[in-house]
């Protein structure tokens, strides 16, 4: 498939190696020299220099014989302008665009995507799924990250196994073979902020992030298997009044959340937010890196912290400060994926970064044939899927042991109608049933073989 990718920052040349790796014809433009000449070095894709949102720029990058257009620019509006030119003056069949700006995704003016107005097939906003993230790991004290699967039916834990967890030095065969018992298994872990797919042989260390699969009804004790009992957040403090962290507190407030505070450091958002979320929400003007500033929203008596200011710096170190203060737990936006091996040490328990789930949000829409949805896994470098099992397909042709899977893929679970099961080496895949699995980057074209129609019938 040949794409054209807009804008060569993080989650734009994230999302084009990933894309060429499963062997499309990858364009990336960029205003930048530099950024487009970074891209055109690595990741066996064409990068080009100039403005995504110009006719003679999307002709020069082939956009006549493209198939989808993704806009993930720094600008909203060259993105949807790219989407309009490639839709008006090219036809590219799909065209899918970031939108940061709150005002843009308002319901009132979806229509304004249609066909024959501002053509976006697919809206991101990377704000609005930050914040239901956070609101989601807020739901699931002891796990540092949760994503729901099957519908809700199943969950994906990302549980760190501390010190002193039952289950350090437990191969990820071993638990796999006490999977049913239980209630989890463990397919993806993260060491030194880099997911991977383990081997069988694989040994979860003290210290590791474990991600796992388990059903939702399990929730309580797979945590407590861990090692993990914390409760509930009730009083929570926000650092950063920005789109997430106004959506954020949107959705705590809807949830009756005991306590909520929000610092924030401009004087005219402060009071602008203060009036949107009404006087249920406490909110503080200042800088959230000072003593005093901490004291009066009495961060250390919090249950949990939550950091989502536009800078890492400063989301680090308040995170860190209120953590040395007593707070129990600290959730912290980071962008700069350097700082994610280190931040584990600073006592930071979940760091979230925006560009892994808008790199999964894109993914999600842009993957062919069977995969209903992508998670990246932090380090990008492995990632959780969710694909239907088709007819006719390599994966539905004997049992598992037999039919080559690739070593990079670890099947977690599968559904088959309204029962959920671990399956084994023995175990005969029906079409239809739905399949839960991580995926290292290394091996993904191999998995999509394995989920794909043979050519003759697809065609067909």
């Amino acid at each position: 498939m040949k794409i054209i990718i807009c804008g060569a920052g993080q989650v734009g040349t994230t999302i084009a190696r990933h894309l060429a790796h499963e062997g499309n014809d990858v364009t990336v433009i960029d205003a930048s020299p530099e950024a487009a000449r970074r891209a055109d070095e690595s990741h066996d894709i064409r990068g080009m220099v100039g403005f995504a949102s110009h006719p003679a720029t999307l002709r020069q990058a082939g956009a006549q014989d493209t198939e989808l257009l993704i806009a993930v620019t720094r600008s909203d509006e060259v993105n949807m302008v790219a989407c309009q030119v490639a839709h008006s003056l090219f036809r590219v069949k799909r065209r899918i665009a970031r939108l940061r700006h709150h005002g843009y995704l308002e319901p009132i003016w979806s229509s304004l995507y249609a066909e024959d107005q501002l053509p976006v097939d697919v809206i991101i906003s990377p704000e609005v799924e930050v914040a239901a993230g956070i609101a989601r790991r807020l739901r699931t004290p002891g796990a540092f990250d949760m994503v729901p699967l099957a519908g809700g039916k199943l969950l994906l834990l990302g549980i760190q196994c501390e010190d002193n967890c039952q289950l350090g030095g437990r191969t990820v065969a071993d638990l796999r073979r006490q999977a049913q018992e239980r209630g989890f298994v463990a397919v993806a872990l993260l060491r030194e902020g880099q997911a991977f797919v383990p081997t069988g042989e694989g040994r979860i260390e003290p210290g590791d992030g474990v991600y796992v699969i388990s059903p939702s009804d399990r929730l309580a004790e797979v945590l407590a298997d861990f090692g993990h009992r914390e409760r509930l957040a009730k009083r929570v403090v926000i650092v950063g009044g920005g789109n997430i962290g106004l959506q954020l507190a949107r959705t705590l407030v809807e949830e009756n959340l005991i306590s909520l505070k929000v610092i924030e450091h401009n004087p005219e958002r402060a009071e602008m937010i203060a009036e949107l979320l009404g006087p249920s929400v406490i909110v503080l003007q200042g800088d959230a890196l000072e003593r005093e500033m901490l004291e009066e929203a009495n961060a250390g008596a919090a249950d949990t912290l939550v950091a989502v200011t536009n800078d890492d710096e400063t989301n680090i170190f308040a995170s860190v400060l209120a953590r040395r203060a007593g707070c129990q737990r600290v959730i912290t936006l980071v962008n700069k994926s350097s700082y994610a091996p280190v931040v584990g040490a600073l006592g930071i328990d979940t760091v979230v970064s925006p560009s892994s789930i808008t790199i999964s949000s894109i993914l999600r829409h842009v993957r062919r044939g069977s995969i209903a949805q992508v998670y990246q896994l932090p380090g990008d470098e492995a990632e959780v899927v969710e694909a239907r099992a088709l007819a006719g397909s390599r994966l539905v042709s004997g049992p598992l042991g037999q039919i080559g899977v690739p070593s990079g893929m670890l099947i977690g679970a599968v559904i088959r109608e309204e029962e959920i099961f671990i399956p084994d080496a023995h175990t005969v895949l029906q079409a239809g049933d739905s399949v839960i699995a991580a995926v290292a980057s290394s091996s993904l074209r191999q998995a999509e073989a394995l989920l794909a129609l043979p050519e003759s019938a697809a065609d067909g």
